[in-house]
């Protein structure tokens, strides 16, 4: 009688740690970070096809989004898309050349500089803000603008127009899969 009372409090501590841990996992998850996959070639160079990163979603529930920040957010075809901040509330984004234009002046993206080097003509078409989101001049409040890093292969704000701050998930900077690639990116 006494050892089927141990095994009934044994397997009761055993059923209470299990739940704690699946009750604590599922918090982190929702709540603090979240594993994602890179799909697609649109942040090439900097994210591979299949690359596997941890997104935050502390600072974005709480802070403003920085000028390129790598962050997740849902896309309008009910699927999350990883690309780049490019331009904040109140800018004027336009491209010139091959060149960022934020508010007029010139704005370096070293991000870009490799792969630069290994294509013909420019990576970025020009364009000016209101060709991309029907004459707005400038980002309005709680919107941002967002490219991917490959260009020419990214369906970003030039494409889907301008994300609202209520749709990002959280940034992401750590991959962690493959063990080769592991590590911060910029």
């Amino acid at each position: 009688m006494e050892t089927e009372v141990k095994k009934k409090n044994e397997m009761w501590e055993w059923s209470k740690a299990l739940l704690i841990a699946f009750g604590l996992a599922a918090i982190i998850r929702f709540f603090l970070f979240t594993p994602i996959v890179v799909d697609g070639e649109s942040m090439m160079p900097t994210l591979e096809h299949g690359d596997r990163m941890i997104v935050n979603k502390i600072g974005y529930s709480v802070g403003e989004p920085d000028r390129f920040d790598i962050i997740v957010f849902h896309a309008p075809e009910q699927k999350d898309y990883i690309k780049r901040i490019i331009g904040l509330p109140g800018d004027h984004i336009a491209y010139e050349d091959d060149q960022l234009y934020i508010n007029g002046e010139a704005v370096e993206e070293p991000y870009l500089d490799i792969y630069k080097q290994g294509i013909t003509g420019t990576l970025t078409e020009d364009f000016v803000l209101e060709d991309v989101t029907e004459g707005q001049s400038t980002i309005p409040e709680g919107s941002i603008f967002v490219m991917g890093d490959n260009r020419r292969a990214s369906k970003d704000s030039r494409h889907i127009g301008l994300v609202s701050t209520d749709e990002v998930i959280g940034d992401t900077n750590f991959v962690f899969w493959p063990l080769a690639e592991a590590g911060i990116v910029k």
